[in-house]
Order: structure tokens, then sequence, then C-alpha cells
């Protein structure tokens, strides 16, 4: 696990009561340069609640993530906190599996955690409603990798085994469905792997073998195999195809806060989603920019890497009526096709931070 730790900013009562008398929202728009579109009527609203009631104090704010596409959304904004350019102290986690995450949600140790968008469903009716999803932070990110030219289509999978990570969350349940959706049940193997790493070495030492990986390790795989592998099917485009007719789209991570945390802390939340899109709008603008945080972050170990899969990682920060259509359309799929890819049920509405 590699922490980023961000630092204290001091503020003085006076200033921050000034600030809270603007509106919370513009606090946290001013501490992520403006914000940027995305953020929407969440954080708004929740600024809006928070400039109603007394000056709140900073407080310390424990974000956790996963190493991949939704970690590289957030590197400018750990280095704005590093700098000392939020209001509220965060600190950042990235962690290699979603379960490393889980019960420290639980638990109460983390306060905002980005994980797999099935993963939100199941916290929440784990925990009885004790977490609400803030935002949608990936898109569809996932992809066939081989060194195979006989696969070059969803179908050529038949008969084979498919390395991937993921088990129990968002990958997992995506293959199984597309594979069902494609008549292709109980013909395609599914082998897991702890990290995207052990993917990558499968696949190197056996041209034939076939894996499953999202951006930036896709492009990572291809790059270290000199030609050797490529990428010739996007699950989003499968999806497309065979699940057109659900209206839903292929989602891969989204971003949960604790219910407790977000109701005594509005403000703190405001300025996560300020400066969330903010940073996502910033990796996305300029990928050259930021690809060296995003290997001083240990995400992947190379920057001209890096540089080259921050377009293919559907870096978003969606919120609201937007954000509540998407993801719900996606996990009625999955709950359609397996109830326990959600935690049983679909969550109730109050799961979505629409405040």
């Amino acid at each position: 696990m590699l922490a980023m730790r961000a630092f204290d900013v001091e503020m003085s009562r006076r200033g921050f009561a000034s600030a809270l008398a603007a509106g919370a929202l513009s606090l946290a728009l001013a501490g992520c340069g403006g914000g940027a579109a995305g953020a929407g009527s969440a954080a708004g609203s929740a600024a809006g609640s928070a400039a109603s009631g007394a000056a709140a104090e900073p407080v310390e704010v424990h974000v956790a993530s996963l190493k991949g596409p939704t970690s590289i959304g957030l590197v400018q904004f750990m280095d704005r906190a590093a700098d000392g350019a939020t209001d509220n102290e965060f600190d950042f986690a990235i962690n290699t599996a979603a379960d490393e995450i889980v019960p420290k949600v639980i638990q109460g140790d983390i306060d905002i955690a980005l994980v797999p968008a099935n993963v939100a469903s199941v916290l929440y009716n784990k925990t009885e409603g004790a977490v609400q999803v803030i935002d949608i932070n990936t898109l569809g990110v996932l992809n066939v990798v081989t060194g195979d030219a006989n696969v070059a289509s969803f179908g050529d999978l038949t008969g084979r085994t498919v390395y991937m990570t993921g088990k129990g969350t968002t990958p997992e349940y995506v293959m199984n469905f597309l594979l069902e959706r494609a008549g292709l049940t109980g013909q395609v193997t599914l082998e897991f792997k702890s990290e995207p790493t052990e993917v990558l070495s499968a696949l190197l030492a056996d041209p034939s073998a076939v894996g499953v990986l999202p951006e930036p390790f896709k492009t990572a795989a291809i790059a270290k195999s000199e030609g050797r592998l490529s990428a010739p099917v996007s699950l989003t485009d499968v999806w497309d195809e065979l699940a057109g007719d659900t209206g839903s789209r292929l989602l891969t991570g989204v971003t949960v806060v604790r219910r407790a945390f977000a109701e005594e802390h509005p403000e703190a939340v405001a300025e996560f989603l300020s400066c969330h899109a903010a940073s996502v709008e910033a990796v996305n603008a300029a990928p050259a920019d930021w690809a060296q945080a995003v290997v001083d972050a240990g995400i992947v170990d190379n920057a001209k890497i890096a540089e080259k899969a921050i377009p293919g990682c559907m870096l978003v920060c969606q919120t609201g009526k937007d954000m509540k259509a998407a993801l719900g359309g996606y996990l009625q799929v999955l709950a359609d096709a397996d109830a326990s890819a959600v935690g049983g049920k679909l969550p109730a509405d109050d799961f979505y931070y629409m405040e």
C-alpha cells in the first residue's frame, strides 16, 4: 500500500468563518482552482447546508483508492493537498485490492473511498445504508489483451482461459454478464490473479494466453511486450453491443462516503467533489504534465506509459442526477444477471448523494 499524506492546513477561525459566510461551496472552489464541471449539484447543496450553520473547522479526511485509473484521476488533487492548497486535511492511501479498503470503511477508518461500482452497492447493503455514492470516477476501461492473432472478437474467447484481476468485483461480474449475453457461459474459464502485473507475466510467458486488463495496465502490457501483445477487444464496445437494449453503460469505479461523515462534515464532502472534478479535468487536459505524478504515486512505473494510458482511462467526476441514472442502470443490469453482484438487492434512493 502506498500512503500519501497531506499536511495540516493553517487557517484562522475568522478567515474560515468569513469564507463560510460567502458559502462553503465558494470555499471549496477556491481551494481547487474554481472547480471543474462535474462537481455538480451535490457539492453545491452540501456546501449550502454547511453555510447555513455554524462555521466549521477544517477536518481530517481519510481517502482510499485503488492502484489504477481511479487513483490517476486524483493525482492533481493529491499534489494540491500536499502543497497545502485545500481547506480540509486530505490524506490518501492507494491500495491494490478492494478487499483492503472495504473493512476500513466499515470500521470508520476511511471516510471516502474510490471502489469498483458494484462494491459500492454491496457496501451499502452490508452496512444497511451506512455509505452513499457521491460520484462516478471512471467509465469502462477493461480490454482483452493477448499475443494470439486468432483472438479478434469476444466470441474468440470460446474454449480459452482468461487471466484477470477483480474477483468478486466489477471485472468478474462484467465478464460473467457478457459471457452470458454472448452465449458463452461455461465455455470460458476465468483465472484470477491478485495484481495486473501477474496477468502481464502470464501473457508474456505464453504468447497464446489471453488476459483482461484495465488501463493503464493495458498500455503498460503492450509497451513492455515490445509488440508481442495487442488489445483487440474493448469490453466497453462489447457491452454496448450486447447490452445496448438495456440503456446502460459500462462503469468501472465510483466514490463513496460514510453517511455519518457526510452528515457531520458536508463542507468537506463539497470540497472533495470540487477538487476531484478539478483534478480529473487537469489530468485529462494535459496527460504529459501529470504522467510523472502517476509514476510518483506508484500506479505505473514509466511516465511515457502513463501519458499514453491516461486518455484511455475514461476519467470522470459525474455527480447528481447524471450519476444516479448511469449507475442505477448499470447496477440494474448486474442485479438482473446476478443479485449477489450488488449485495443481494439494488440500493434504495438514499444510496445516491443528491443533497
